[in-house]
């Protein structure tokens, strides 16, 4: 049996949930680095494997993946290690209920409007878009306390267990801490702002550290 390979980019929230997976699990896979911004477009092979031309993709033994949700079920489901999904319905539930959460309402907000606009279009020399800044703030909170309010008395976002809710939640969080309205934004939520110090210490979060993040 093959190592699996992951193809995309590491500075990819992503491909980064894709790698925290592999990593919890032990797995050990290959990331191939794909930039879908060249000039003309993702390269066409690429285009083969992942039709919509996004990040990550991935294969194993020849099965061919893409998408993030269905990569991390995949490996979760596909290799020893310990389980990022509970068996029982209502706690599997909460798990897709907070990704479903991250991907549909938070990822724009947190990571596009607020680490984007603050942090990386400065370094880029363009001035941030305090009006995008602004109205995405309002989103982010309702995000945030959306979150917060289903963890309960939990550690995890969905239970007393890491589980992939976690692994979706960490790279997004990751690039919003570095934005001042993403850190005071959190420092208003305390059970996410433990949530985050305990995910932030995983040796999975320094095995798969964005090259945007600065080094500690």
């Amino acid at each position: 049996m093959s190592d699996p390979i992951l193809f995309g980019a590491a500075y990819s929230v992503y491909v980064r949930i894709a790698r925290l997976a592999l990593v919890e699990k032990g797995v050990a896979h290959r990331l191939v680095e794909v930039d879908i911004f060249a000039e003309g477009g993702p390269p066409a092979d690429y285009l083969a494997r992942h039709p919509f031309g996004r990040i990550p993709a991935f294969e194993h033994d020849g099965f061919r993946l893409y998408e993030s949700g269905a990569i991390t079920r995949y490996v979760d489901e596909a290799f020893p290690g310990p389980a990022l999904q509970p068996a029982a319905p209502k706690a599997r539930a909460r798990v897709n209920q907070a990704i479903s959460i991250l991907d549909s309402y938070a990822y724009r907000p947190l990571v596009w409007d607020i680490f984007v606009e603050r942090v990386r279009a400065p370094q880029n020399g363009r001035a941030p878009d305090e009006a995008k800044i602004a109205a995405a703030l309002p989103r982010a909170e309702t995000c945030l306390a959306a979150l917060e309010a289903a963890m309960a008395e939990s550690p995890w976002l969905a239970g007393p267990t890491l589980s992939l809710a976690d692994l979706h939640a960490a790279p997004i969080f990751a690039y919003a801490v570095l934005a001042p309205e993403g850190r005071d934004l959190l420092a208003r939520h305390a059970a996410l702002r433990r949530w985050w110090e305990r995910i932030a210490r995983r040796p999975s979060m320094a095995a798969t550290r964005s090259p945007l993040e600065p080094l500690s």
